[in-house]
């Protein structure tokens, strides 16, 4: 079988590997400017993606040492960022989560991982950008394990194409889940069709959330007045939910408030969305007031949250 593989190709793939990991510092002792090694650093990425899991379960799908991952969690313990708890299902494992403090330094070390990779892209025009992406999502989808269903995600900006999306899956979604009518998709659409018309990139901007090159998620910010943005059509598909990838979204939009210059953040959901009104009280967001309306055909109670800066 390797007797059919060309020894240039080969070679070729080796001296890539060696470029890659000297590019992206695998060959350092820490990752970027954390105290954290790159393992300590993937170890903290699985908690955070994972939830509740085992020590085995991590050790087994990073293929470490048993020994050497308990030293790691360890370490964690000490400094506060994870909890251990017996599992009700099984009592003789241990369930391992994140704090609150380790949630911090796995969003920490997520932001500091994305800022390198964009230092990185940023004199690449957007069409090499993308046949990058494609060039490593193939690499993976023809190296990676075929027994295992890998999801990748991505968060980044929007494209031609996208905002239709965006209008689309929100009238699907709305309407299946919560039976909204049509009077709630042709507002998703003028509040796309009004970003787009006045989208000024500097104050505002469109996320949206990729798995495995499909479309999952969304969120936008706007510009109300010179001080005060709203967060607008947070949005997850069913198959991407319990990824995280909600608390991502939001936290991505804020990061984005601040640096334009905004002293506030608005939105209006409904009391209905359950999910989403947890993940803006994490981030911070207070509840202003409440009214009952029939603009989506069921009674909903409409809610408007704030947060200041």
């Amino acid at each position: 079988m390797h007797d059919i593989v060309p020894s240039d190709t080969v070679l070729a793939i080796r001296r890539f590997n060696r470029f890659y990991t000297k590019q992206f510092g695998f060959l350092q002792r820490r990752m970027l400017e954390s105290t954290y090694s790159l393992v300590e650093c993937r170890v903290i990425y699985e908690l955070a993606q994972r939830g509740a899991t085992t020590a085995k379960a991590i050790a087994a799908y990073l293929g470490l040492d048993a020994g050497y991952l308990s030293r790691i969690i360890k370490r964690f313990e000490d400094e506060g960022l994870v909890d251990k708890a017996r599992s009700k299902a099984d009592g003789r494992s241990r369930l391992l989560t994140l704090t609150a403090k380790g949630e911090e330094t796995a969003d920490e070390l997520a932001r500091m991982a994305n800022d390198d990779i964009a230092a990185r892209l940023e004199t690449l025009d957007a069409d090499t950008i993308q046949d990058i992406a494609k060039a490593m999502q193939k690499l993976e989808a023809v190296l990676g394990n075929k027994d295992e269903e890998r999801k990748t995600a991505v968060i980044r900006s929007h494209r031609p194409g996208d905002i239709g999306w965006v209008v689309k899956a929100h009238g699907e979604i709305y309407s299946a889940e919560y039976n909204f009518n049509e009077n709630f998709e042709a507002l998703v659409a003028r509040i796309a069709a009004d970003f787009i018309n006045t989208y000024d990139p500097k104050i505002e901007h469109c996320w949206i959330a990729e798995v495995n090159g499909e479309n999952v998620g969304s969120i936008f910010l706007v510009k109300d007045t010179d001080e005060v943005a709203k967060l607008r059509l947070l949005l997850l598909t069913p198959k991407a939910r319990g990824m995280g990838l909600g608390k991502k979204l939001v936290d991505e939009c804020l990061g984005f408030a601040r640096r334009a210059g905004y002293k506030r953040v608005e939105l209006w959901t409904n009391a209905v969305l359950h999910t989403a009104r947890h993940i803006y009280e994490k981030a911070g967001f207070e509840l202003v007031s409440e009214d009952i309306h029939l603009d989506f055909g069921p009674p909903q109670a409409g809610q408007h949250w704030r947060l200041d800066f």
